[in-house]
């Protein structure tokens, strides 16, 4: 599952505005997304992956996510560096 992914990765940004910046600078091997973040901020992150052709992760829980980054709180949108 991608949360392994996650927690293997050596190099990864948190959170949808830097993942969204990452995106723009072309850094992005792959992106997380949790399916019970609001769509309305994941959207954004989807689309731009999609342009790019980077490949998109759902996993099922925000908190979990955050969990796996090693934070205390819910992650909506991660971006694993490549």
């Amino acid at each position: 599952m991608s949360y392994e992914k996650v927690t293997q990765a050596k190099d990864f940004i948190v959170g949808t505005k830097q993942t969204l910046k990452a995106l723009q600078n072309n850094e992005v091997a792959e992106i997380v997304i949790a399916s019970d973040a609001d769509q309305r901020i994941t959207n954004k992150v989807i689309t731009l992956a999609k342009e790019q052709q980077i490949p998109i992760s759902i996993v099922d829980s925000m908190k979990k996510l955050g969990k796996a980054c090693g934070i205390e709180v819910g992650a909506a949108a991660v971006a694993i560096k490549g």
